[in-house]
This record gives C-alpha cells, sequence and structure tokens, in this order.
C-alpha cells in the first residue's frame, strides 16, 4: 500500500516542501528511507519505531520504504519524523485523505510518541507558497510561530496519537491563541539612556545615528562608557515594521534562536565575542546558516573592541555594509542571505587605551600603535558614517545623582519624528531609511544651498575624504536635518555632519 504526506526540510532560510511517499509490502523486516536524507532524518526509524509501540500502534510486518521528494535535494533535521510516521501509520489504519493531501506535517518524535518543537518552522512554511495545501500542524509549542503565517491555518498538537485521531476520528487539535498588538513604543522596557551621566556629544551622536540608521564607531579609553552607550541604541530604536519583524523572525526561527519569543517586534542587538570566526560572522557551515551579521538584520551588531576581530572576519563586512545581503559560496552549496543591519562598534585610541584621554599617560611605542590601527583598514572605516571620540569620564560626573539625564522615551519620540519625515519622503522609494539612501538618489534628496555645499567642498579637501565618505557626510547632514524638523539642509547640519569624519578617525 502507498501513502502520500506532505512534510518540508530547510535550506538555510527557505523552506522545501517534501512529499513523503511510503510504501509498505511483503518481504523479510527491512524500513529504508531514501532521497538524500541526512544522518538526523535517518535515525527517524529508531524513534517511530519506539514511538509506535508507546502509541499502541502496530508497525507493518513487512518491507517499509520511504521516499523522500524531490530526491536531488538533500533533506535536514528532524522535522520529517512526524510526516514519515503518519505515512507509516496510514498503510495500516484508514485516514481522511483530504486532510492527508490538504495539510503539512512538520514535528519531532520523541520515544513515548510526544512531539517536539523543531527549529525553522516559520522559515519552512514557506514551502507551501503554489501548493493547495491549506493547514499546517505543528507540535504545540510551535504553534506561535507557525501561527505567523497568514498563509495558512496552523494546529497545534501534542503527540502523534493527537494528530491521527484528527485524520482518523475528527478530533480537534489545538488552534493558536489570538496574537497580541504590538506596543507603539518600547523604550521604557529597555535599559535608559538616562542611566548614562555625561557624554552629551556622544549622546547626540546616538540619536543621529538611530533616526538616519547610521554605523557608528566609538573611540576612547576604558571605562569611558563606549558599551554603555551602545547597548541603550535599542531603546531608542523604533519598533520593526509588520514586513522588517517577519524577515527578522523568519531568520532567527531558520538559526534556531528563536525560542518561544514569537514575532520580533522590537531591532534584535546582537554582540558577538571577538573571537568569532569569519563562518559564525557571515554565515557558512555544513549544512548552510545564517551568521551573526544576518541574525541582525534589521537590527544592531556591536562589535566591541573592534581591533580585536580577526581582520578578514572584519574584511567580510564591506560587502553586506553596502549592499544589506551578503552572498556565500561554497562547494556544498550557494545563497543569498540578507544582512540590513545597523552596525555599532567600540575602541580603544591605543593598545594600553588611554593615548590622549588625560587621565593616565599613555606608553606605547609608535610601531605598538601602527600595527593596532592596521588591524582596522581605511574601507571599513569608511563605510562607518559617525566616527565618534569617548572623553574618560570624570569621578564627579560617575557619581552624581540622576535627575538631569534625558530618559530614553524623549529621545525615542524625536527619533521617531524624524523616522516619519524620511518614510513621508521616500514613500515611492523601495528604501526608508537614510542610511539606505543610494548615492544616485543623493542629489535629489540631500540639497545644498551654496553656503553649505562651499563647507562641504573645503572639508572634503582638507580631510582628504573619499566619494563615499562625501556620500555618507551628505546623509548625515540630511538626518541632522530631519531631527531639526525634516526642511533643508543648513549650513550648521552640515558641519556637525563633517564632525562626525574630522579628528575622531582612528587613523
Amino acid at each position: 500500500m502507498l501513502v502520500r504526506v506532505f512534510g518540508a526540510t530547510l535550506h538555510v532560510l527557505d523552506g522545501i516542501r517534501v512529499g513523503v511517499e511510503v510504501e509498505a509490502g511483503a518481504g523479510l523486516p527491512a524500513f529504508h528511507i531514501v532521497g538524500q536524507a541526512d544522518r538526523v532524518v535517518n535515525e527517524s526509524r529508531d524513534r517511530i519505531r519506539a514511538a509506535f509501540r508507546h502509541a499502541g500502534l502496530e508497525f507493518p510486518p513487512g518491507r517499509v520504504t520511504v521516499n523522500l521528494a524531490p530526491t536531488h535535494l538533500p533533506k535536514v533535521g528532524s522535522a520529517l519524523d512526524l510526516p514519515i510516521a503518519l505515512g507509516i501509520a496510514g498503510t495500516r489504519v484508514e485516514l481522511d485523505e483530504a486532510k492527508l493531501h490538504q495539510s503539512l506535517f512538520l514535528g519531532e518524535l520523541g520515544l513515548d510518541a510526544g512531539l517536539r518543537p523543531v527549529r525553522g518552522v516559520l522559515a519552512m512554511l514557506g514551502a507551501i507558497d503554489g501548493t493547495p495545501l491549506r493547514e499546517v500542524v505543528v507540535p504545540s509549542e510551535n504553534l506561535a510561530e507557525a501561527a505567523l503565517c497568514a498563509r495558512v491555518g496552523a494546529l497545534g498538537a501534542p503527540d502523534l496519537g493527537a494528530v491521527l485521531r484528527w485524520l482518523r476520528d475528527g478530533d480537534s487539535l489545538e488552534a493558536p491563541a489570538d496574537l497580541p498588538a504590538p506596543r507603539a513604543a518600547h523604550a521604557a522596557d529597555a535599559i535608559d539612556l538616562a542611566d548614562v551621566h555625561g557624554q552629551e556629544g556622544a549622546k547626540r551622536a546616538l540619536e543621529i545615528a538611530a533616526a538616519g540608521a547610521h554605523n557608528l564607531l566609538f573611540v576612547g579609553p576604558p571605562g569611558s562608557g563606549k558599551t554603555l552607550l551602545a547597548r541603550r541604541l535599542p531603546g531608542i530604536l523604533p519598533p520593526l515594521e509588520l514586513d522588517a519583524a517577519l524577515e527578522a523572525t523568519r531568520i532567527h526561527s531558520a538559526a534556531g534562536t528563536l525560542g518561544r519569543a514569537g514575532l520580533l517586534e522590537r531591532p534584535v542587538f546582537r554582540a558577538p565575542h571577538h573571537s568569532t570566526s569569519d563562518a559564525g560572522m557571515c554565515g557558512g557551515g555544513q549544512p548552510l546558516r545564517p551568521g551573526e551579521i544576518s541574525l541582525a538584520h534589521r537590527g544592531v551588531l556591536f562589535l566591541d573592541e573592534l581591533p580585536e576581530f580577526r581582520r578578514h572576519v572584519l574584511e567580510a563586512l564591506r560587502q553586506p555594509l553596502e549592499e544589506g545581503e551578503i552572498r556565500l559560496a561554497r562547494s556544498h552549496g550557494s545563497v543569498c542571505l540578507p544582512a540590513r543591519f545597523q552596525l555599532v562598534a567600540a575602541m580603544n585610541p591605543c593598545p594600553c587605551g588611554f593615548r590622549g584621554s588625560g587621565a593616565r599617560e599613555c606608553r606605547c611605542l609608535e610601531p605598538e600603535l601602527a600595527r593596532y590601527r592596521a588591524k582596522i583598514s581605511g574601507p571599513l572605516l569608511d563605510r562607518i558614517d559617525l566616527h565618534v571620540a569617548v572623553a574618560a569620564l570624570q569621578w564627579r560626573d560617575m557619581l552624581r545623582e540622576g535627575g538631569g539625564a534625558e530618559p530614553s522615551a524623549r529621545v525615542l519620540a524625536r527619533v521617531q519624528a524624524a523616522r516619519a519625515h524620511q518614510l513621508a519622503r521616500y514613500r515611492r522609494e523601495p528604501w526608508t531609511t537614510n542610511a539606505e539612501l543610494p548615492a544616485s538618489a543623493v542629489p535629489r534628496h540631500c540639497a545644498l544651498d551654496p553656503s553649505a555645499h562651499a563647507l562641504l567642498e573645503r572639508a572634503v579637501a582638507a580631510l582628504g575624504l573619499s566619494m563615499r565618505a562625501f556620500v555618507r557626510c551628505l546623509r548625515v547632514a540630511r538626518t541632522i536635518a530631519d531631527l531639526a524638523g525634516g526642511g533643508a539642509i543648513e549650513p550648521s547640519h552640515v558641519a556637525e555632519a563633517i564632525s562626525y569624519r574630522e579628528t575622531n578617525t582612528p587613523r
């Protein structure tokens, strides 16, 4: 007897529908799975046999062959346990064919026949596009995630027996609870900017970075508050729009880092250690999986102690910073991953950290300083919009009680007003923030009056700015003007934008 059930497998971030064909016939007892199944899929044979015994089901006594189609694509992960088990059960008991052929089944089987959650449910639901599938059955713990896909009805089941009773007897399965309405603001939930004493210039740069989604580099001695400031950036970023939230959630679903968070309404904050490999940063491995820059998609990637990262890891950031995606080519496959993130980095001005601080004498020799600064290439620094010097904080400021510092909620309100100006300006464009503004559109949206243009020309000549830095200065000036009300770019806006490229670059 031949039974066909539909499951799905994960290829990086994309779901691929898998037709699970099961034939149980006469012959010596045997259980074979064909169709490029990986080790985890093949191990499902033992899980399914044990699950059948605990569920009181009869396993076919003869030869059982399972074919996973299309056979030319590799099948990975344990999500195919449930459709394989249903196909085998369908050779022994009568199941509702209409439900069987109009549903997608995902789930890992425990030895006790319980269904365990699997990673990548939201990503795998992309496999239903262009198919007549109307429902998806997943483990109960994956139900909230599956419900995020509006194109298919989601049902949850605690174990294999519950799914079989639904297919055979018409019993009901768990329906998803109503999704909570997204909140308009979240600054109060994050660590607050009011906790940071002093550093008004760095706070201003942080606000500009949040308003225009610009990349940011803090340079200062140890203990000056660079990390403290960077970790408060998510608190002044607007919540994600629905499409961006679904993009970010799908990536974390595929990577297995979503947990029970459901829809990611807020920009994520990723802070990898400086020992991270290039595969950990960019993605890779076998099978291919997203790296930190894709996990930071639509959020913040924070690199603390920037020169301590391997140079080739940092150089790999150059293309994603420009294009918002990264293309990986490996011997076992190639893929294009989304990587539109906001880079925030922090570093010391020298190996000892105290050069120019006034707090302590710097004892670094010039060759040591040259080697330290050479760890970060000029082209990478060129792609960072704001270079901000963070001075050592005086002890009086550190011991000062709060009350005068501005809270994140107030800064967030200004950031959202600036973002509103950008959304209105770019309503017919494929980009939404000033940081995404392509060079070809800069003259149209960043027009300067003669005095501002002359100021920028003098800065380019005096500072030796590249054309990339020139364009980034204009984008930052546009954001500063948006924070001031969204009017024309004035000379004062250009001057402030230039100040973030002037002497703070660690070269």
